[in-house]
């Protein structure tokens, strides 16, 4: 399909990345809720500010400094391994070696603050890498999908998503059984040819980029395995995900909903990966995009609604795949 981008609304960068700022200096009212989960605020945050080119233009370096460190206070280790606690209302401050037993890391987190740390250059240089592939393979349930903390937490495919991308970071993939993970993701397929997040669950555009990202990083080796997803299963994913593009230019979530800002990247970019990019009308996308836009910064979920704080780091990660702003 070919589009014409001419007369497309500007990419307000100063504004989202004044946004960006200000959550990491501190949420607003309407987000404290989130203050449990800080480390995935940075991490849209900061991953915001890289892709929209102005991470070192807009902070200081002793502001990466800080953050990097602040970062790294959240690295515990406990008795299933290493990894990253989600900010510091979870800390646990004891003298006792004994009590760190209490202090598990979360799956979502590490993924999170490996990110986090990526983007701000950290050499990794203190990670305990074998303590991080035991706390992995500590989170990998029978079936082959991952909770987020061993023994307990949510499970589905996000959290086996991260353990792949963790993986994939530690060049290391000694702590997943590669074949039950698999598994798990195919039993996720549903008739429609996108993904739910649990086995029998309805398809949604997040967990199917999820799946079909997952299915992406697994390493060379196993990529031979004709069944990981057959030509048929392919076109049955483009055909889905394509179906979600509105006349708006918007992707929805799911069959029959409303088109969603933050769905325009996962369904978006799940098309990238399966070589199917040339079938998004790429004009559309940018204009409801820019619609979708808040003056302050940020972006809503959809034209004339309020921004939200998850919303951001998924749509500027659009920014080159619509080469516009």
């Amino acid at each position: 399909m070919e589009d014409r981008l001419d007369d497309l609304p500007a990419l307000f960068k100063d504004s989202h990345s004044a946004h960006c700022k200000r959550c990491l200096m501190g949420l607003p009212s309407s987000s404290t809720d989130l203050d449990a989960s800080r480390l995935v605020v940075i991490f849209y945050c900061i991953n915001a500010l890289d892709l929209l080119g102005l991470l070192s233009e807009k902070t200081t370096k002793a502001d990466r400094e800080a953050w990097r460190d602040w970062i790294w206070r959240r690295h515990t280790f406990g008795v299933y391994g290493s990894g990253f606690k989600p900010s510091s209302y979870m800390s646990i401050e004891h003298p006792s070696e004994s009590y760190k037993g209490y202090d598990t890391p979360h799956l979502i987190m590490t993924y999170t603050a490996l990110l986090s740390l990526a983007v701000l250059r950290d050499d990794f240089s203190k990670l305990d890498r074998k303590g991080l592939i035991n706390f992995l393979r500590s989170c990998q349930k029978e079936d082959g999908s991952f909770s987020t903390i061993p023994n307990g937490g949510e499970t589905d495919l996000r959290t086996l998503y991260c353990a792949f991308v963790i993986s994939m970071m530690l060049d290391d993939w000694s702590g997943i059984d590669i074949p039950r993970a698999i598994s798990f993701i195919k039993k996720c397929r549903t008739h429609e040819g996108g993904y739910g997040q649990f086995p029998l669950c309805e398809a949604h555009g997040g967990t199917t980029y999820i799946a079909v990202a997952s299915l992406y990083l697994v390493p060379n080796e196993l990529k031979a395995i004709p069944e990981i997803m057959s030509a048929l299963e392919r076109e049955e994913t483009i055909r889905w995900l394509i179906q979600n593009q509105e006349p708006s230019g918007g992707f929805r979530g799911r069959t029959g909903k409303e088109a969603d800002a933050c769905y325009c990247f996962w369904c978006g970019a799940a098309l990238q990966i399966l070589g199917a990019k040339d079938l998004v009308n790429v004009t559309g996308l940018a204009r409801f995009l820019g619609r979708c836009q808040f003056k302050y910064g940020g972006f809503s979920k959809a034209p004339g609604e309020h921004a939200g704080t998850y919303k951001l780091h998924p749509t500027v990660l659009l920014v080159p795949f619509i080469s516009y702003g």
